[in-house]
């Protein structure tokens, strides 16, 4: 992950396997879930939006 990662971010995409694999990562990355996740249809699937931040301690400050 780059040296200047955002405090904060939000992961959107298809409720599937990626998206939780990209949520994984972030985690594993130092991030903590921000909140509980947002879910949506779009007419064919579920869309999923979670919110992520890094404790303040961890982010790089400028």
């Amino acid at each position: 992950m780059s040296e200047d990662r955002l405090r904060y971010r939000v992961l959107t995409g298809p409720d599937d396997a990626a998206f939780c694999e990209r949520v994984s990562a972030a985690l594993a990355d130092g991030y903590e879930l921000h909140g509980s996740p947002a879910l949506t249809f779009d007419g064919s699937r579920v869309i999923v939006a979670q919110a992520i931040v890094l404790p303040p301690d961890t982010a790089k400050r400028a």
